[in-house]
């Protein structure tokens, strides 16, 4: 009788451990076929940033996501993404920003266009009717104090701009700040209608609320740019459905341009991105593949 005993706990204990070597396996498994649920925005301080990365967050939260935006300048975006610190960044200007490209290849790679042929380059106001062209500058440096008013150092809007002063031979200095700090320097020469040279892109409502023209050039600087999505490379394999979202992704200049203006005048960004989903649910489905 003792032994049918022991042999029943020896078969018992048997099973328990066999049990436990069983959920350990499927634990392990279960961890290793895990799905990233965190996705990463790198958000630079860019008004045209603000839209799509809102409406993209909105979406993956829908599809179970949980969504985490980290501003930061844009070679610390590109940094961010080549490190795997970030996930996505909605906003790149290309070829503009080529040389974060070509620096990170094999770790971050282009995912979508969101929309080609943005406007981009140095603006004037239209006022100043008889300067059309980078090369109308020349000699007449001095009207504009010998500066150019650019966006924060490391932008690649502000490494072209220096570029464009050494091929040209400008005697200028260009004044790297904030975008709102450089638009309240142009807003203020503009109201008494002096000369004035920035940085200027569409999607802004910079064009809506002035009247701007951005100047031509003969050296192939600031050529139109496509606005794409950049993804770190290990995307595809960590979250392959948020990754297939955004593949998908795109959206029109004018509307975020459109959205752009709303937030400007005191709408909620994520109350004006959760409009654009409500009125594009068509789309949205497209690219989330429903």
């Amino acid at each position: 009788m003792k032994k049918i005993l022991f042999l029943a706990m020896v078969a018992l204990m048997v099973a328990v451990l066999a049990a436990c070597g069983s959920d350990t396996e499927e634990t392990e498994e279960g961890t290793a076929g895990a799905e990233q649920q965190t996705i990463t925005f790198g958000v630079t301080p860019w008004t045209s940033t603000v839209p799509p990365t809102k409406i993209a967050g909105l979406i993956l939260q829908d599809m179970g996501y949980e969504v985490v935006e980290t501003n930061a300048d844009a070679g610390s975006v590109y940094t961010g993404l080549s490190r795997g610190d970030l996930d996505v960044f909605m906003d790149a200007w290309v070829p503009m920003h080529q040389n974060y490209l070509d620096k990170y290849e094999g770790d971050i790679e282009s995912t979508s266009v969101s929309y080609p042929e943005a406007e981009t380059g140095w603006t004037v106001p239209t006022y100043m009717e008889d300067i059309n062209s980078l090369e109308d500058l020349e000699g007449r440096e001095g009207e504009f104090d010998n500066e150019f008013y650019g966006i924060e150092a490391g932008a690649g809007a502000t490494i072209e701009s220096d570029e464009i002063i050494e091929a040209y031979g400008f005697d200028m200095t260009q004044v790297s700040s904030s975008e709102g700090g450089m638009l309240a320097q142009a807003q203020k020469l503009m109201a008494q209608e002096e000369p004035v040279i920035f940085y200027g892109w569409r999607p802004h409502t910079m064009f809506n609320k002035f009247d701007l023209k951005v100047l031509t050039n003969e050296e192939g600087f600031f050529e139109t740019s496509s606005v794409e999505v950049i993804t770190n490379t290990e995307l595809k394999d960590n979250a392959p459905e948020a990754y297939e979202f955004l593949s998908n992704w795109s959206i029109s200049l004018d509307d975020v341009e459109e959205m752009i203006v709303k937030i400007e005048e005191g709408g909620e960004p994520e109350e004006v991105a959760q409009e654009w989903i409500d009125n594009n649910q068509d789309k949205v489905d497209e690219m989330t593949g429903e």
